[in-house]
């Protein structure tokens, strides 16, 4: 395929993921629609261009891995795993169902393709450093992906990652920010301001570029300069909108963890085709 051609196919793919979003999080009347369609064109990215998985073979011990530090954007995660064919996209509707495995925060030992239980937010990180030390200790080929939230980098355990990633040389890791710049009590830099943002993973140790969240070609780009990068983890700023896709969710901080009714429900699908 060209460029082109795969950006169109990754377009079709997001279209798709969010659409699944607003069904699933309407179906179960909670959930967090604003940082999982922020975190889309990532995530679709990672799993259908990027990330060396097989979703017949969950535990393939050279898999790449990939972990949601910000785990109430599971949706998102859930949604593009479906679409990978970890599991039958009926599945999504069963959202945070009793009995259903598809819960409100990932779980490791009951989903499909999910890698760590995520939820409370600053470790997510530390998971991925451990994994990625550890490929590195049994001289795997296999790399580490790891997603954080501009609220979640306020956490304390978020730096102690950052610095012991850069101690160990972890160049197997690529972590990602979806800076999108709110968080569950309003705008970030109002509840506590992590800018510059840039300059703190820098001083770290970690080698970070700075692309379009939204644009298949900039992400791409930035996760091809991770792989040839040697000797530090990689910290990729992905600028994002909170709920992008659907204009009346669109940088509105009430969308962070308000489920859509299914009027509106209704109209996020109509405005997304």
């Amino acid at each position: 395929m060209t460029q082109e051609e795969d950006v169109e196919f990754l377009r079709s793919k997001a279209l798709r993921v969010r659409s699944h979003i607003i069904r699933m999080i309407a179906e179960a009347g909670s959930g967090h629609p604003g940082g999982s369609l922020s975190a889309t064109d990532v995530l679709v990215s990672l799993y259908f261009k990027v990330m060396n998985v097989d979703p017949s073979r969950p535990d393939w011990p050279d898999r790449d891995r990939f972990v949601l530090g910000k785990g109430h954007a599971c949706p998102a995660l859930y949604a593009v795993l479906a679409e990978r064919g970890f599991f039958g996209i009926e599945e999504l509707l069963t959202l945070r169902k009793l009995g259903s495995r598809l819960q409100g925060h990932p779980d490791a030992k009951k989903t499909p393709g999910v890698e760590a239980s995520t939820g409370s937010l600053g470790q997510g990180l530390s998971i991925a450093c451990g994994m990625a030390l550890a490929g590195k200790i049994d001289r795997k080929s296999y790399r580490v992906y790891a997603l954080l939230g501009d609220g979640e980098i306020q956490e304390g355990q978020v730096w102690e990652a950052a610095m012991a990633a850069s101690h160990y040389r972890l160049d197997n890791l690529t972590a990602i920010l979806d800076h999108n710049g709110l968080q569950i009590d309003g705008r970030v830099e109002e509840v506590m301001s992590v800018e510059p943002v840039q300059d703190k993973w820098k001083a770290f140790g970690w080698h970070v570029l700075t692309v379009d969240g939204h644009s298949f070609e900039d992400i791409l780009n930035g996760f091809k300069e991770a792989r040839a990068l040697k000797g530090r983890p990689t910290m990729v700023v992905a600028k994002t909108v909170k709920g992008k896709g659907v204009p009346f969710m669109e940088n509105g901080v009430e969308w962070h963890g308000t489920a859509p009714s299914a009027e509106q429900a209704a109209e996020a699908l109509k405005l997304l085709g």
